[in-house]
């Protein structure tokens, strides 16, 4: 935090990742209020994420290319004016339509900030500064649902979507005009280069990212569907904000593991107690079980976080800094939605457990193609030199 920059980057974009932590339950309660309907309300979230996230790999591509200065000023408004837009809307069809283009004018602040890191922090500290940077998107997680059910079952029910406006707006406006967003000069590509959906590593991400997607989809519809359907829509909050806070202590312990193990060995081991973890979730209720596991879970996935990033860096190809992410996130995302509508579904016909339990089948098949696949990931499972590092820093500051 003494490190110049750091702590401008930090503050500028904390708004904006407050209304990102808000947003999903807010359109939830905003679709359940207007139509009575939870698959309806699963069907709007699932929407929203799906056309951010078939967006998000063209966004990053763009960031990639043009900088972060122009299409932050642009998609930052945007999003603001949609978010008004679906908050006076009232039709079942007007607001699904409205949750969809919402989410094809999402300003990707995350993508924006991870890359930035590496041109302001030593190589030594960059695994902390992953860290950190993760523990902060899952503060944002924690306040985010405490502040949007608070405000959803509070006299002003419209309240959730006209505050995640004016944070989006704060944040996006000041992450776009600090200094370090403002001078980002991307990474040239190699010669010749094969665009990233063709890179082996980078689809064996992709294909984990479905599985993960897919199940996490289920899982942010089964637990306030659970809550609603038990009458007792406030733990919600509560439930998804210990698994937030808890993603806080993972990523921090994640940016303490020492450089000495290689970041697939070290996401090799903790996807597996991340799997396990999630075992017990099928068979909570909403309630100190339901968090408890939560807990767990969120610690084993804070620290994955980190780890994750670190193989993507290793691994994606030179040039993509952002655009790799944003694909990664296209398939992760798409798939999400498709969890999260498939999840409405079978929360009102079948039953919550079912969404949960599909959670935990999820981790487990992204345990197994980690592991098949790891020949793929092999530049990730080598510990850098220092000399190395330094001079993959180098190439980076010549290049801005």
């Amino acid at each position: 935090m003494a490190l110049t920059h750091v702590k401008v980057l930090v503050f500028a974009a904390l708004p904006a990742r407050i209304a990102y932590g808000m947003i999903q339950l807010a359109i939830f309660f905003k679709v359940e209020r207007e139509t009575g309907s939870i698959p309806l309300a699963g069907l709007a979230i699932g929407l929203n994420a799906l056309a951010s996230s078939l967006s998000a790999g063209i966004r990053g591509t763009v960031m990639d290319r043009y900088g972060q200065k122009w299409p932050l000023r642009i998609l930052v408004p945007a999003y603001a004016a949609m978010l008004i837009v679906l908050n006076i809307s009232h039709s079942s069809f007007a607001i699904l339509i409205f949750s969809f283009l919402l989410g094809l004018t999402a300003p990707p602040i995350n993508l924006s900030v991870r890359p930035l890191w590496k041109t302001i922090v030593p190589p030594t500290l960059l695994r902390t500064a992953y860290a950190l940077d993760t523990s902060l998107i899952s503060a944002m997680s924690v306040i985010g649902p405490i502040v949007a059910t608070t405000l959803a079952l509070s006299t002003h029910p419209g309240a959730p979507l006209v505050t995640c406006a004016v944070l989006l707006v704060m944040g996006g406006f000041s992450l776009a005009l600090t200094q370090v967003s403002r001078e980002y000069v991307p990474e040239k590509k190699e010669a010749n280069s094969a665009p990233l959906w063709r890179h082996p590593a980078l689809r064996l991400l992709m294909l984990e990212g479905s599985f993960i997607g897919f199940g996490w989809g289920a899982f942010n519809v089964a637990v306030p569907a659970f809550a609603l359907i038990e009458k007792v829509p406030h733990r919600t909050a509560w439930v998804l904000g210990i698994l937030g806070f808890s993603n806080i202590i993972g990523g921090l312990l994640g940016g303490l593991v020492s450089k000495n193990s290689s970041s697939l060995a070290t996401l090799r081991r903790a996807y597996l107690v991340w799997f396990v973890l999630s075992l017990p979730l099928a068979f909570t209720y909403p309630g100190w079980s339901m968090a408890l596991v939560g807990a767990f879970l969120g610690i084993a996935g804070g620290a994955i976080q980190v780890f994750y990033w670190e193989v993507m860096e290793a691994v994606r190809p030179k040039g993509s800094a952002t655009g790799a992410l944003g694909w990664l996130w296209t398939i992760e995302g798409s798939m999400m939605a498709l969890g999260s509508a498939v999840g409405g579904l079978i929360a009102k016909e079948i039953s919550p457990r079912v969404c949960l339990a599909i959670t935990s089948i999820c981790i487990g098949l992204g345990v197994v193609i980690i592991n098949l696949g790891k020949a793929r990931l092999s530049e990730a499972n080598r510990i850098p030199t220092d000399d190395e590092d330094l001079d993959a820093m180098r190439d980076n500051s010549a290049q801005n």
